[in-house]
């Protein structure tokens, strides 16, 4: 996954190199460095679902799913109950008679399994749509303190460890794209393409007149 995206990442900035060409090389300026940089962590995800909006939402859901839940159990013990009947009372019924019992615990079972699976698919779809509406909140506020506290940059820890950490903010004055490709412009030596003109209009394709049929 790592090695398609940084082939995208390098297709993407050919698509760039024209503008980029354009600008003539010269010595760059010395980047203004911040005087301090604030760096803060944040467990965003745990931040989310602390919050009483995503706690009373949650809730909601919790309720709202209640009567699956019910119907699950109550299944359940049905099941259980028909099998320990079964397993006790087998040796004194017919062949149809415990064929009979079995396929209704069957039925049962597959009854079961299929509430529990939409009820499962719904359930976590409604807790990620959850989720994912505080989530936007919390991060629209995040970004107005981060810039109020002059922070440099903030890194979600909630990321896996295996994983490059999570830049939720970043002050433009850390970005220093530009100075770097000044500099290795200067110090290559390759000069800036001349600029391209731009592309022709193509030309408007005007339908051949017809013929009038003789007379």
């Amino acid at each position: 996954m790592k090695r398609v995206s940084a082939i995208a990442a390098v297709f993407g900035a050919a698509l760039t190199m024209g503008a980029a060409g354009n600008v003539t090389a010269q010595t760059p300026a010395a980047a203004p460095a911040p005087a301090s940089a604030k760096v803060a962590v944040i467990a965003f995800q745990t931040a989310v679902t602390a919050t009483n909006e995503f706690q009373r939402d949650f809730g909601d859901v919790q309720k709202k799913f209640e009567p699956q839940r019910t119907q699950l159990q109550t299944l359940s013990t049905e099941v259980d109950t028909l099998t320990k009947q079964l397993q006790a009372q087998g040796s004194n019924l017919s062949d149809a008679e415990r064929a009979n019992r079995a396929k209704s615990i069957d039925d049962k079972k597959k009854q079961a399994q299929r509430l529990a699976e939409d009820a499962q698919n719904d359930y976590q779809q409604a807790i990620q749509e959850t989720f994912g509406k505080v989530a936007q909140k919390v991060d629209e506020l995040l970004q107005g303190y981060s810039k109020q506290q002059g922070f440099t940059l903030v890194i979600d820890e909630s990321q896996d460890q295996q994983q490059a950490p999570l830049v939720l903010y970043r002050a433009d004055t850390v970005d220093i794209t530009k100075v770097v490709v000044d500099a290795y412009n200067v110090k290559s030596g390759v000069p800036a393409p001349p600029p391209q003109a731009p592309n022709a209009p193509a030309p408007t394709v005007r339908p051949a007149a017809k013929t009038p049929p003789a007379k």
